[in-house]
């Protein structure tokens, strides 16, 4: 059995041509050689695997070959040949990892002072300069600022801002850039063909993703999959040895979550988490794809992608099937979360939360398409409707009578009335089509929980053609009851449901309609949520006979009148319990 050499040192780069993804760096090399204007201190750097050491090299045999070709080195003089040997007595690698004292350095500087006996140049190439010692430092720099004509001296770092600024000013800086995915793609297609070993595109596209730049790194990934699959690349089998998560995975959850399929987008996650992904990674994962969408919408954005072939087309028709609204609030959603599940102590949970809130968001969008919901002014809430509007369970009215209702009605305190309730017409489980107050209820089922809505959609759907309706009764006093029993109203609700007396004391009483204002969406959910028993006690109290609704919009000004200083608080509590005031009076209590 032969030898096996991995791909990165059997295909690494003997010309500068050959070199992928640094055309800026090797042309000015090139420049540099032809017109003999070489400096004596060059530093390379940038990220791990993009070249630094392999254009160390070449330029070290380039400026060393004794029949050059142009810029070029011929491979073939003497020189060129004991390079490529590894017997070559002008180029001297260091690795400054493990030779990072002041005494390495002292025999570097003896090592300087030897005249090449081949060539023209003594080559000092030292790998990772950034882990040199202060020490080391200090006593390199004199040697480096003034070495002898025949030395030269090639840094190399992935970490720039680790050297000191004294060697920095040195020396001449090449700044090395990270290998686009395409030029990646292109060298992989090359070393496939080589190697004899057929690879769609999208497998070498994903080994190019998954190296993040690093041209080792990306062929490194390659032989392992080629070891993994054989001679023929599959999409699904590199995806599997790179632990990556493929393409098709994203594709799939986008389109649940723009279609608003909440359910079979958890089981997907699920899916994700059973072959080992964390929560972390695939919401990563996710918030890159959906960016990646949004970029694809604009020919003028396509160059920000970083895909190639059929897996960009791909990108382009799902791009066009979402909303950028939707996407916007997608990344926003995933952008939040990311920041906070490295400190979640349920970190699924929380994934499992941002996806249900897509999905939302999808679910509204394809509301607002299918044009099933209208949201008419509060002016026109009393007109009666010509229309027919569906009306959803969640939002039937709510009567007076508790035999009207089929769930059990909570415990209250009795009426304060002496004249008992009288029942009111039997009312079925829907309101007929032309029933004047379903367009304004169906408008609060816009602003209701995730929970409401998803329970509104399983609810089943009846036949309005085969069931008969009775139009509900409303009291033509209850305007008037209401306004009577406003006191007992907020005694009530600051008895049961404390959080809600806020809202409830701005109360304002339109016919059989309580309007309230809150100041958050959450607080909206919640009295959504408790609607229906509120609304039956607030009736039994008042004494009202026929249907009763509550409006209740949001307005986020409410928040600034609350008092932010501690003087304005204190007040505040006085102006509402004068009985505190004068126990801290009493008490000779400081306010702190």
């Amino acid at each position: 059995m032969s030898d096996f050499i991995v791909s990165a040192r059997k295909y690494r780069p003997a010309t500068f041509q050959s070199v992928v993804g640094q055309k800026h760096i090797t042309s000015t090399l090139k420049n540099a050689i032809e017109r003999g204007q070489l400096a004596h201190a060059y530093l390379f750097c940038g990220p791990r695997g993009v070249g630094k050491t392999t254009c160390a090299r070449i330029f070290a045999k380039a400026i060393n070959c004794l029949d050059p070709q142009g810029a070029e080195a011929c491979n073939a003089c003497e020189s060129c040949r004991s390079f490529g040997e590894g017997r070559s007595l002008n180029i001297h690698e260091l690795d400054a990892a493990s030779n990072n004292s002041v005494e390495d350095i002292r025999t570097l500087i003896e090592q300087v002072r030897i005249i090449p006996q081949v060539g023209r140049y003594s080559v000092f190439i030292i790998d990772e300069v950034h882990m040199l010692s202060a020490a080391a430092f200090n006593a390199f720099l004199k040697t480096l600022e003034e070495p002898p004509q025949h030395a030269i001296f090639i840094l190399a770092t992935t970490e720039k801002h680790k050297i000191i600024p004294t060697i920095l000013s040195r020396c001449q800086i090449y700044d090395f850039n990270r290998i686009r995915v395409e030029d990646s793609v292109e060298y992989l297609k090359y070393i496939a063909s080589q190697e004899g070993v057929t690879a769609d595109e999208e497998s070498l596209n994903l080994i190019a993703q998954k190296a993040d730049g690093g041209m080792r790194d990306a062929l490194s990934m390659f032989d392992k999959a080629v070891s993994f699959c054989g001679t023929t690349l599959d999409y699904h089998s590199v995806a599997q040895t790179l632990n990556v998560l493929d393409y098709d995975t994203y594709f799939r959850m986008t389109d649940l979550l723009t279609a608003g399929h909440y359910t079979e987008a958890l089981v997907a996650f699920d899916e994700v988490l059973s072959k080992g992904f964390s929560g972390q990674t695939f919401m990563a994962g996710l918030n890159r794809h959906l960016r990646d969408l949004l970029m694809a919408r604009q020919n003028d954005t396509l160059k920000l992608i970083e895909m190639t072939g059929t897996l960009m087309e791909r990108y382009r028709m799902q791009a066009q099937a979402c909303d950028p609204e939707f996407l916007f609030g997608a990344i926003s959603i995933l952008t939040e979360l990311d920041g906070k599940i490295r400190q979640a102590s349920n970190g699924r949970l929380l994934v499992e939360l941002g996806l249900m809130k897509i999905a939302r968001l999808g679910q509204k969008k394809k509301i607002d398409e299918e044009e099933t919901y209208e949201l008419p002014a509060l002016e026109a809430r009393t007109a009666p409707t010509t229309t027919p509007q569906p009306v959803a369970a969640p939002a039937q009215p709510i009567v007076a009578a508790p035999k009207q209702i089929s769930a059990p009605a909570p415990e209250v305190a009795p009426a304060p009335q002496p004249t008992p309730v009288q029942e009111p017409t039997p009312i079925a489980p829907q309101p007929v089509p032309e029933q004047p107050k379903a367009t304004p209820i169906r408008k609060t089922s816009l602003g209701m929980s995730l929970t409401a809505l998803l329970a509104e959609e399983q609810a089943p759907k009846q036949s309005e053609e085969t069931e008969e309706v009775a139009k509900p009764t409303i009291d033509p006093a209850s305007e008037t009851k209401l306004r009577d029993s406003e006191a007992a109203i907020l005694s009530l609700v600051k008895t049961e449901r404390p959080r809600f007396y806020p809202a409830f004391e701005r109360m304002e009483v339109v016919g059989n309609e309580l309007h309230i204002a809150v100041p958050s969406r959450e607080l909206h959910d919640e009295i959504m949520r408790n609607r229906t028993a509120l609304l039956l006690q607030i009736a039994r109290l008042a004494g009202v006979e026929g249907m009763l609704e509550l409006v209740v919009s949001i307005n986020e000004t409410i928040r600034a009148e609350r008092p932010i200083k501690l003087e304005d608080r204190m007040r505040y509590i006085a102006e509402r319990c004068p009985q505190l005031a004068t126990l801290r009076t009493a008490l000779d209590m400081e306010v702190e």
